[in-house]
């Protein structure tokens, strides 16, 4: 049930009205969010609701299992089940085909044969982010830091909330529990910011159905590419990826906000960073300060092996995304930039300062650009070869017979497109458009306009493979 589908707005017309209208109490409500989250999960694939819910309630009567006991040694054994549970299914639906292929190469290269794995699972939509906002839970719990719920309504509908449940952001618990004890009536200003977000979400995702074409006909290309023709596909891929997976995030946010629950933005900007450091600072958030929090502070942080730790999380961090060595080099090649980035800021404090002229700004944030755009390559390629030709070709010269009016036009279009992505995100975050409704309504009535017209309904978003 994507979201922009018909479908997804009559579903959740009628959600919102029973919502609002008809469950009265506070306990209607929360049965009401867990029931309407698992029918939008199960028209999907209902196979894999009961996975779900499992997972929920494990960690539920783990975490509350935890906050009873006073001995250390049973609490963090009933950690231990927790992460092994989560960790165990992710890693077989997600990962046993890719660790099973790897073993199969590693043999070849050894001499020795084995048979070729056949098999091959079905991987459940959002189980990357279900999975770790489940299991922060017991996490906070055993730390003491969030206090363990005796029933399970509130913590099975706060891990089902259909808003953020197939493609995030991931919430944690700390965060949802407090407003579905409170069930707060949503304020006009969250109303309004609410349709404003909703409005430029489907208009970004309809701007990375347009970019699509142009991306993947670059990577699904099998011969020699030029310059002008990989810097094209490139660029495309990186607004699309952007505005894909920020129009998912700013629709979840103001569907939320019209239920009455404020979540956590996901997106700043990210590609006005000045730094790699800078750009984890604004892309993800959720994910990047969950790595930070569960797993970078863990291994030791700042004050112990800290390039290592910053290393081995992203590396982690990039084969979250998916069970392909791409994603993995991805991970190392960004860790790789957050070390010399930091190395730099050591040695050469004035350069990684805040306070530089602006033109420096902006240079800095051509190169951070640069960057990451190489990275995108690595992200989005189907193997390491198909990404080294697009590497290759992006820094190759450029053959004049290959530079048509078309071919220009395209990279002009590709390059207005990631301004546009931009230039809306920045009107919906950085500004305050919902409290000048002269401007706001005709904002949402073009934005709404525009996704209906040229948009591609039921266009999956890039995040659910995730």
């Amino acid at each position: 049930m994507l979201f922009n589908t018909a479908l997804f707005g009559v579903f959740f017309l009628v959600f919102f009205v029973a919502f609002h209208f008809v469950a009265r109490s506070r306990g209607a409500k929360l049965w009401l969010v867990t029931g309407g989250s698992l029918v939008f999960y199960g028209a999907w694939d209902v196979r894999f609701v009961p996975l779900l819910l499992g997972t929920a309630l494990l960690d539920f009567w783990l975490a509350r299992e935890i906050g009873r006991s006073e001995d250390e040694r049973r609490r963090r054994l009933l950690l231990v089940v927790s992460l092994t549970a989560n960790l165990g299914v992710l890693a077989l639906f997600k990962y046993a085909r890719f660790f099973a292929d790897s073993a199969h190469g590693l043999l070849a290269l050894l001499g020795v044969a084995a048979p070729e794995p056949t098999f091959s699972l079905v991987l459940p939509a959002g189980i990357s982010f279900y999975t770790f906002q489940s299991m922060s839970y017991t996490i906070d719990v055993y730390r003491g830091e969030l206090k363990a719920r005796e029933r399970p309504e509130e913590f099975v509908a706060a891990v089902s909330f259909f808003p953020h449940l197939v493609a995030g952001p991931i919430i944690r618990a700390s965060v949802l529990l407090p407003q579905f004890e409170r069930m707060e009536t949503p304020r006009w200003e969250q109303v309004q910011r609410g349709y404003l977000l909703i409005a430029v979400g489907l208009f970004k995702k309809t701007l990375a159905d347009l970019l699509a074409p142009v991306a993947d006909g670059l990577f699904g290309a099998t011969g020699p590419v030029g310059a002008l023709e990989s810097w094209t596909g490139a660029l495309a891929f990186t607004g699309q990826i952007y505005a894909d997976f920020s129009g998912y995030t700013d629709i979840a946010i103001g569907v939320a906000l019209l239920l009455g629950f404020v979540l956590p933005p996901n997106f700043d900007l990210p590609y006005l960073a000045t730094s790699p450091v800078d750009f984890w600072r604004r892309w993800h958030l959720s994910l990047s300060t969950w790595l930070r929090d569960y797993l970078y502070i863990p291994l030791g942080g700042n004050r112990n092996g800290r390039y290592r730790n910053l290393m081995l999380t992203m590396v982690l961090g990039g084969l979250w995304h998916g069970a392909s060595w791409t994603f993995v080099l991805w991970g190392a090649y960004h860790g790789l930039l957050l070390v010399a980035s930091h190395v730099l800021a050591a040695r050469l404090p004035r350069w990684s300062g805040a306070a530089t002229p602006p033109a420096l700004q902006w240079v800095k944030r051509a190169g951070t650009f640069y960057l990451v755009v190489l990275g995108w390559v690595l992200f989005r390629a189907d193997s390491l070869g198909s990404a080294l030709r697009v590497l290759g070709g992006m820094h190759a010269p450029e053959v004049a017979s290959d530079v048509t009016r078309a071919s220009v036009l395209t990279l002009v279009l590709v390059g207005a497109g990631l301004v546009v992505c931009h230039g809306v995100s920045a009107l919906a975050e950085r500004t305050g458009l919902q409290r000048r409704p002269a401007l706001l309504w005709p904002a949402v009535a073009t934005c709404m306009a525009v996704a209906m017209a040229i948009g591609t309904p039921g266009q999956s978003f890039i995040y659910f493979q995730f």
